[in-house]
């Protein structure tokens, strides 16, 4: 054990976060610890009818000391005292404006109560508006900022988010000094930066997410950005030129952070960047490979080397960025806005008698009827499955969009609206739900349609996160529709993982984020296969898919 160290990997995810403790050298997990955030849990500062949803900065606090603490203490003894490094991934785009000391605004009394000042969750679409203007101004201009991000900027992103909480609340505008992405305040927090200016600036958020690059000098210009809105005038320079890739140290543990972590000043802190990144990092991505991981939605992650890429700007996607995944090479982003959420919203729509008949009934104690909901609703979505796989392919005539929260990609475009056609009065709920599968593949689809077309080689698929390890009807479904193979890695904390790859990589363990890969690969714990019956019969469909999807945007939305 003299010659163990240890990192810690943490994930920050829109529901909860998690921190694994790692052995740098072999990639064994010792130990994990999941936390969800309280406030976010209760429903507070969000509304979900305006697709409003925003995170407390305290909640992000109170759950970095639990879940080490707790991951710590089921290690072995003597175990912190060996972690030599630290990293962490997060949601994205999620900003918050901050003061001049680069203290989110919600931290600060006045504002602790005010979802304005707090971090603006990727999935928060209030920015639609913002998000067109900056758009059609691009095309206008004399550089499309755009370019290096599908040519299409999306209301989840940095500048549409900043600009339309300026132009709600006066107060925050009057405080607002800078602006933060979540992955980015993390380690400046444990790191003790105590100015604004002295946080360093991920590459991966910045480059996807912010419009930089470095072919026009970083951020977009102050003239574009105060021909948007004179509102955005002066955070350019208040903000940053340079980014870093996350592989870099950005400093070490703080005395006040080591003592409540139980860590010592020891602990080199990496950069910060978005959890598909890291994840698919985690997963072992390499060139040619497109990595899923799948969740409430979907981000899809490829590498390509740079003469691979040449001049190429691939259309439509969530952003081509030098050094976003692997240092040293081009990451790309894709992904779809809904994914397991539209399982979850099918669901909420079976559960209204259970939570709006069953909750005022008289005949049944308060105790029985939770404890009834509780486990009823626990056993929809596995009944839902049983049933759907028994329908075959050549049934599936109800046919849907899997655009219920927009469309990230192909095309990003939030005011799109999911569709469903094809019912009957058969119709079951099933076979409802099976339609919703394999929308929900048929996105996939066009996503990796799009990548091929753009002259982009996918030879290998890998599919993380929870979906993913569980459900083998949506996997072999989508399998079945990509008419390819799926590897499943083995770690179900594949994020985390790749975080603490990282890490490991940032405390001078390995040398490049590809040594850490090969070392610390967790593996895959099982591989479907296309049935070919299905993809033959999944290609007729997906045709059918698509015509509705046109219909759905060009003639109901345009």
């Amino acid at each position: 054990m003299s010659t163990d160290k240890f990192v810690i990997g943490l994930d920050y995810g829109s529901d909860s976060a998690r921190a694994i403790v790692v052995n740098a050298m072999t990639g064994e997990t010792l130990a994990t610890s999941v936390k969800y955030y309280p406030r976010w849990q209760k429903g507070l500062y969000c509304n979900p009818a305006i697709n409003q949803y925003r995170q407390h900065p305290q909640d992000y606090i109170d759950v970095l000391e639990g879940t080490v603490k707790e991951a710590l203490a089921a290690c072995p003894t003597g175990t912190a005292e060996k972690v030599v490094g630290i990293a962490f991934d997060t949601t994205g785009s999620t900003p918050a404006f901050t003061d001049a000391t680069g203290t989110p605004l919600a931290l600060l009394p006045e504002f602790a109560e005010n979802p304005n000042a707090m971090f603006v969750l990727w999935k928060d679409h209030t920015a639609i508006k913002e998000a067109a203007e900056i758009n059609e101004l691009s095309k206008k201009w004399d550089i499309d900022y755009t370019a290096y991000e599908g040519g299409i900027y999306s209301s989840e992103w940095f500048w549409a988010k900043a600009l339309h909480v300026l132009r709600q609340d006066e107060q925050v505008r009057a405080k607002a000094y800078s602006i933060v992405e979540y992955c980015e305040w993390l380690p400046a927090l444990i790191t003790g930066v105590n100015k604004s200016s002295d946080i360093v600036r991920s590459r991966c958020a910045c480059g996807h997410k912010a419009m930089w690059h470095e072919k026009w000098g970083g951020l977009p210009a102050e003239d574009f950005l105060t021909t948007l809105d004179p509102l955005l005038g002066g955070f350019r320079e208040r903000l940053f030129d340079k980014t870093e890739t996350a592989d870099k140290p950005v400093g070490n543990l703080s005395q006040e952070w080591a003592e409540r972590l139980g860590l010592t000043t020891q602990v080199v802190v990496a950069g910060g960047a978005f959890d598909c990144h890291m994840g698919a990092v985690g997963a072992g991505i390499t060139p040619h490979t497109f990595v899923r991981v799948i969740g409430t939605s979907t981000c899809d992650i490829m590498v390509a080397s740079y003469e691979e890429m040449g001049n190429k700007l691939i259309k439509g996607i969530c952003g081509q960025v030098d050094g976003s995944v692997i240092p040293g090479m081009v990451g790309l982003e894709a992904g779809q806005s809904g994914f397991g959420d539209i399982y979850a919203w099918f669901k909420k729509v079976l559960e209204f008698p259970l939570k709006n008949i069953l909750v005022e009934s008289s005949l049944i104690d308060e105790t029985t009827k939770a404890k009834l909901i509780d486990e009823i609703s626990s056993q929809i979505i596995p009944a839902l499955t049983k049933e759907a796989e028994k329908v075959p392919v050549s049934e599936s005539t109800i046919i849907a969009t899997d655009w219920m929260n927009g469309r990230r990609t192909p095309d990003a475009n939030q005011m799109l609206k999911g569709t469903i056609t094809g019912l009957t009065l058969g119709s079951s709920a099933p076979r409802i739900f099976r339609a919703l599968v394999e929308a929900t593949a048929f996105g996939s689809k066009a996503i990796v349609d799009r990548f091929r077309n753009e002259g982009v080689q996918i030879d290998n698929v890998i599919g993380i996160g929870g979906i993913a390890l569980k459900s083998s009807f949506v996997m072999q479904t989508l399998s079945d529709v990509l008419n390819m193979p799926i590897k499943v890695c083995k770690t179900d904390q594949a994020c985390a993982l790749g975080a603490a790859m990282f890490a490991a990589t940032a405390a001078g363990l390995y040398t490049k984020i590809e040594d850490a890969q090969h070392a610390m690969s967790s593996g895959f714990a099982f591989e479907y296969k296309p049935n070919e019956a299905n993809a033959a019969a999944y290609q007729d469909v997906y045709d059918k898919y698509i015509k509705l999807g046109s219909f759905t945007e060009k003639e109901l939305f345009s």
